[in-house]
């Protein structure tokens, strides 16, 4: 018989998990060891919470299971932040925490995490799918079958399991415990009342949101846009879910968003197509009567926000997008005589909108004092388009949101609704450890690098041949501008010794640039690009440039 221990990592193997992300501690040690013994590589994370982000990016990359190990106590705590995280990306992540000997329970304990003091598996219920403590070794086996079902199978998400020190080394039956293979989810009974309200549209309008990004439903999408011939807008989550070249493309929506697209959200929509969006403040932040469609058509997986957001007709298509638009598209074809005109017809129909990151009055490169605006000219000239950019959450993913351009859908990777900052970096090396032949780009800010630059450091001594693109303008730019705008005031939002990002970077072995105007950008990012090591460029931004955010109040 195997241990519990030599179960789990044999599972691990099997499943295809090369890497699993962790900090050691007391109640984990015989989890540490048997990682090794079986040859899955131990991630050495710099804080529980990076080893968590670094288990969802490994999770995104690799389409599988991420693993994030943690010891008890504080070292769950930590984590709890990294699974809320994961559980808004729908990321499959198994979080195990450490926990003293069972016999030991209820006696005074330091980190104890039973219900007597921190109880993990309370904490992490609301952030997870499934969380439960195994508290013998023949629970094992049905435990670690739930957990990971419930992680890959339908809504995805993360998961958690608590094994006590002391059980990870007792005897478990032997079992083979197959990765289960994502099952569908159910199929719509409703494509029919969908293609009849598409067919009588008349100025119809798609938005799109991260859940495009979540179900891979790119090619659908673009074949739905194109049959109907329907113009596209963006949330800032749905950002990269949809090429910028293309000639149905308006623009985002929302903060970082531009004028055309809510002037075309104003112009009378008929019928509004949603596609993995809750429409959150982020996405529509400015409200009012000239935007509500007379009908919605929304596609989500997730019922629970359907309808409160605009007071219109609702017709929910509930499942997965990917799946329920290829259906749909499938009885079109089927249904309804060919519309090969109608993509071409509606492209031509669309105003010319703005290009999203408009330079007609100032040079292609500038040597004057580097912006925001103009680092993203630059990524969407210079990133080879099958690049993977994880978007932080501060005022520079917005300026990605108005400003990069996007020629190939999957490009940019932003989360607007749990959006904690700093999870972009731990994401970013779990990510290049998944593809090491991917060019993994992490886009973040100093205030993001204050709370978790240190992953920099995992990227270096784990060979995650990350590019860090740092952008430095000595505040929290965001909620500094914000409060500026709404009360006159930024208390609390400016570092009074800010970061020196190079130098932090360096002190973690990273290749380090900096820039502080747009030809020196260029230059250090092309060189930066034909390297394979970790490296991390500091961009010194315009401190009083105004980020597209200040709509939300």
């Amino acid at each position: 018989m195997e241990t519990v221990v030599q179960s789990l990592v044999r599972h691990f193997r099997e499943w295809g998990v090369r890497h699993v992300f962790s900090i050691p501690g007391k109640a984990i040690v015989p989890l540490m060891l048997e990682v090794g013994n079986q040859g899955v590589q131990y991630v050495l994370s710099r804080h529980e919470c990076g080893a968590g982000y670094s288990a969802a990016g490994y999770a995104l990359l690799s389409q599988g299971l991420g693993v994030a190990i943690g010891t008890s106590g504080p070292g769950g705590t930590n984590m709890l932040t990294a699974a809320g995280q994961a559980k808004a990306y729908h990321l499959p992540v198994l979080f195990i925490t450490g926990h003293a000997s069972m016999k030991d329970n209820g006696k005074p304990l330091g980190q104890d995490s039973t219900f007597f003091a921190t109880d993990l598996v309370r904490m992490f219920e609301p952030v997870t799918l499934f969380s439960a403590r195994v508290e013998r070794g023949d629970q094992f086996p049905v435990y670690l079958q739930h957990a990971v079902e419930q992680a890959v199978q339908g809504v995805r998400g993360p998961v958690h399991l608590s094994i006590p020190q002391d059980v990870l080394t007792e005897a478990t039956p032997s079992f083979q415990l197959e990765l289960p293979s994502d099952k569908p989810l159910m199929m719509s009974t409703r494509l029919r009342e969908a293609l009849d309200l598409l067919a009588t549209a008349r100025r119809p309008l798609l938005f799109l949101g991260k859940g495009v990004h979540i179900s891979r439903a790119y090619d659908a999408v673009q074949r739905l846009a194109e049959t109907w011939g329907i113009p596209v807008i963006t949330t800032p989550g749905g950002k990269g879910a949809f090429r910028s070249t293309h000639p149905l493309h308006i623009g985002p929506l929302g903060l970082g968003g531009i004028t055309e697209a809510k002037d075309y959200l104003e112009s009378g929509i008929d019928v509004l197509v949603v596609i993995g969006t809750k429409l959150s403040d982020m996405s529509i932040p400015f409200m009012n009567d000239r935007m509500v469609p007379k009908h919605i058509l929304q596609f989500d997986v997730d019922g629970t926000f359907i309808g409160k957001t605009f007071p219109s007709p609702t017709l929910f298509v509930q499942g997965d997008a990917r799946l329920n638009l290829e259906a749909l598209l499938a009885e079109a074809e089927r249904l309804i005589p060919a519309q090969e005109s109608a993509y071409s017809l509606a492209a031509a129909a669309l105003e010319a909108p703005a290009p999203e990151s408009d330079t007609s009055t100032t040079p292609k490169v500038s040597v004057g004092l580097l912006t925001a605006e103009q680092v993203m000219q630059s990524l969407g000239d210079l990133l080879p388009q099958d690049a993977v950019v994880f978007g932080d959450d501060g005022s520079h993913s917005y300026h990605a949101i108005r400003h990069l351009q996007i020629g190939q859908a999957g490009f940019f990777r932003f989360d607007d609704v749990f959006a904690a900052m700093g999870h972009a970096i731990g994401y970013s090396v779990g990510a290049q450890l998944a593809a090491p032949d991917r060019r993994i780009v992490c886009l973040t800010g100093d205030g993001c690098m204050f709370m978790h630059g240190s992953e920099v450091s995992t990227a270096v001594n784990n060979g995650a041949h990350v590019l860090f693109i740092v952008l430095n303008n000595g505040k929290l730019d965001m909620v500094n501008k914000g409060m500026q705008n709404a009360t006159g005031r930024t208390d609390g939002t400016v570092y009074e010794v800010p970061l020196d990002a190079a130098m932090y970077a360096r002190s973690m072995g990273a290749r380090v640039y900096s820039a502080d105007n747009q030809l020196q950008f260029e230059a250090v990012l092309k060189e930066a690009l034909l390297l394979k090591e970790t490296i991390v460029i500091e961009a010194c931004v315009d401190p009083d440039e105004i980020p597209p955010t200040l709509a939300r109040g």
